[in-house]
């Protein structure tokens, strides 16, 4: 029997169990060896996806606030400890075979790049990156280095998301039109915005240089670290960056919505030069996509904050739109889901959910998000939400805030050549300037 043949032979794939790493060659682990993986982040959400990759050899943690990430770092006492993640490169590059990045969002793309043009596999928490440079900038790269790569949006790897794609493609509600996506979380700090004229002393650990990374030169202050920095316009994505990923992916899978044509953001009491280092109370931001292969064009609307999200007639007395969710509109009914992967999605109203047969599964199933990367490094695959994926899925939010600066515009974007051809001032949010020290 040949190789191929062998490899192909369900008895072959259960004798071929434990393979040796110069067989598979580069960039390539058998699936019976552990990873050797760094985390730069550890904090907070950080520390959950530590956590989570326990199972592989964690052998670097990085954090710049020592404070925040002590029950971590204690919980690993045989890992290498640093503050600063170019030095750990530096020192652990031939050990390191994986990276986790999980720092704010605005050191996202530095972070990742190191390790990118360094060769090493990345996961990295959603929003993928600060600007749309740097999201196609990632995603160049990952494709260059050959890496295997996964975005921080848990819900695509979750069986519903799945299955709601089956239902779509089934034609469950017939052709999708219209899509409602909201989020009720309000991360604007408008009214903090007086107290950035506040003095404080940066606590002795955290390295304030560091966390700024490549931002501007402000002072610190305790509104930004540790956790309301998503609030803050340059170092966060607002409520719109943090929760796409989560709420359009499923629509954003099924439909294939790939680039908008036109997106406009409306918000009110909100004025971009007087609060542009925060976000709006509450937004609406429409966006228009093209029809692609069977499917016609395609409108999404973005509601957050105190903005909400319309109840459709259909929906059943006593129930409500979900806080966090989206209604999926097609010309034979409607979908409403929740956050994170279609969570309870169901056709509404009830009895039509009821008369609809189910399809076959036709997508495979994974174990969960982070066993989804792990398994593609190790099998020499793409994980589900690849940055070919996550990137063009976190440019959704990334248009959304450009539009919130150009508030009330509809802007006609460009995507093939990142451009707005309307709109010149727009272009100038596409590639904000680093702080003097940092590249990408």
């Amino acid at each position: 029997m040949d190789r191929r043949r062998f490899l192909g032979s369900a008895a072959g794939m259960a004798a071929f169990t434990i393979v040796p790493r110069h067989v598979l060659g580069r960039g390539q682990t058998p699936p019976s060896e552990k990873l050797n993986i760094a985390c730069i982040g550890v904090g907070g959400r950080g520390g959950r996806n530590v956590k989570s990759l326990n199972g592989e050899n964690i052998i670097a943690l990085c954090d710049v606030d020592t404070r925040r990430a002590a029950d971590t770092f204690n919980s690993l006492p045989s890992a290498k400890r640093y503050t600063d993640y170019r030095r750990l490169f530096d020192e652990m590059d031939k050990d390191i075979e994986a990276v986790a990045v999980s720092t704010p969002d605005h050191t996202h793309a530095v972070a990742v790049m190191a390790a990118i043009q360094r060769g090493k596999h990345v996961y990295c928490e959603k929003p993928l990156a600060h600007s749309i440079y740097e999201i196609r900038a990632l995603m160049k790269a990952a494709r260059e280095h050959k890496v295997v790569t996964q975005l921080g949006n848990q819900g695509h790897s979750f069986n519903d998301i799945r299955s709601f794609c089956e239902w779509i493609w089934d034609g469950a509600i017939g052709n999708v039109t219209e899509v409602h996506a909201t989020c009720g979380s309000n991360y604007s700090r408008i009214d903090d915005l007086p107290k950035l004229k506040e003095r404080h002393e940066v606590p002795p650990e955290l390295d304030w240089n560091l966390w700024l990374g490549p931002a501007m030169r402000r002072r610190y202050h305790p509104m930004y670290v540790p956790g309301s920095w998503r609030g803050w316009m340059p170092f966060g994505s607002g409520t719109i960056g943090d929760w796409v990923c989560h709420v359009v992916d499923p629509v954003f899978w099924a439909l294939d919505l790939g680039s908008p044509r036109t997106v406009k953001a409306e918000a009110k009491g909100y004025d971009p030069k007087k609060h542009a280092d925060t976000f709006p109370m509450g937004t609406v931001v429409t966006y228009e996509f093209p029809a692609k292969g069977r499917r016609g064009p395609v409108k999404l609307v973005w509601f957050d904050g105190e903005e909400k999200m319309p109840r459709p007639a259909e929906l059943e007395e006593g129930r409500n739109v979900p806080r966090t969710g989206a209604i999926v509109i097609g010309d034979k009914g409607k979908i409403m889901y929740g956050s994170h992967g279609a969570g309870g999605k169901r056709i509404i109203p009830e009895p039509k959910m009821k008369a609809y047969k189910l399809p076959p599964e036709k997508l495979p199933r994974v174990k969960n998000h982070h066993e989804d990367w792990l398994h593609a490094i190790k099998t020499g695959t793409q994980a589900g939400s690849n940055f070919d994926y996550g990137g063009p899925l976190t440019e959704i939010a990334q248009l959304g805030i450009i539009a919130t600066k150009m508030l009330g515009q509809r802007l006609e974007w460009d995507g093939p050549n990142m451009r707005f051809t309307n709109c010149p001032e727009a272009n100038r949010h596409l590639n904000p300037p680093y702080r003097k020290g940092w590249t990408l």
